[in-house]
């Protein structure tokens, strides 16, 4: 690990005391269409100073939860030696009792820290299904990602949830191989997100619950700056409120995919408040 530039807002615990680590993965070899995903944990982490403290809706203050930064994993090397970093400290995290948060980086990083934690349900929130065996001669490709968690924790116990866009290769190995998901018409549909929230654990068959959220899900009138932006999405607060329905069940959180030399800020900001407020759900769960 290196020590990031700045720690994360509120982040005052040390490690030993932490119930909740946040750690950095600037690393985005594997992304297309827009790089940039690697600055990012900079930029949330700068972000994460415009709140206050207390989350009024949960009536939780961070000042009250022990929360440590851990800096950012070291990203030089090769896709592979990189992923195996973030595999490693994951895993090092969750047996030491404590619930890892990452901030990536692109969505290469998620397989790699579900590896880590071992036997576990996986909600995944995004706007692609990420189903692809390779893509451009990469298995650990972020297009892969959920490809690569379903080998992981098996193909039932994982769902995207806000698809709207995919291959017809996905979508044929999708049916052939089982996956299910919800896509993003669906959640409108249903309208309630406590739906969306019964559906999804319901699927994934887990009492513990892994959450990914790349920040494609949202529509991109609210988070412009991602690497893969795709129209028709979510709201920022319908993924607010599943973070909050999930919160209960969470044993790690990523969030992904942000691209700030793509922004204006405002997604930085968004990527930030959702992770306080995961932060904030999970401390009230546990109380």
């Amino acid at each position: 690990m290196r020590t990031a530039p700045l720690a994360f807002a509120d982040a005052r615990a040390d490690l030993q005391g932490a119930e909740f680590v946040i750690f950095g993965v600037p690393f985005d070899e594997t992304s297309t269409f827009r790089k940039g995903s690697s600055l990012a944990p900079e930029k949330i982490r700068e972000a994460s100073y415009n709140f206050e403290t207390y989350i009024f809706e949960q009536d939780i203050d961070l000042d009250d939860v022990p929360f440590h930064d851990a800096g950012d994993v070291e990203c030089s090397g090769g896709v592979e030696e990189v992923l195996g970093r973030v595999r490693d400290f994951s895993r090092e995290v969750a047996h030491s009792g404590k619930i890892p948060i990452a901030i990536g980086g692109d969505h290469s990083i998620t397989p790699a820290i579900v590896e880590g934690l071992g036997e576990t349900g996986v909600v995944i929130l995004d706007a692609h299904l990420d189903f692809r065996d390779s893509y451009e001669g990469e298995r650990l490709s972020h297009a892969c990602a959920t490809r690569r968690v379903s080998e992981i924790v098996g193909i039932d116990h994982v769902l995207p949830v806000g698809v709207r866009s995919f291959s017809k290769k996905e979508s044929i190995d999708a049916e052939e191989l089982g996956l299910s998901y919800i896509p993003a018409s669906e959640v409108f549909e249903r309208k309630l997100m406590a739906s969306v929230a019964r559906k999804a654990l319901s699927f994934v068959e887990r009492s513990e619950i892994y959450l990914s959220i790349d920040m494609d899900v949202i529509d991109p009138a609210y988070a412009p700056g991602v690497g893969n932006p795709e129209p028709f999405g979510l709201t920022a607060d319908q993924v607010r409120e599943l973070v909050d329905l999930l919160g209960s069940r969470l044993v790690g959180l990523d969030l992904v995919e942000v691209s700030p030399p793509h922004d204006l800020g405002t997604t930085s900001l968004l990527a930030a408040r959702l992770i306080r407020e995961a932060i904030a759900v999970m401390k009230k769960a546990h109380i």
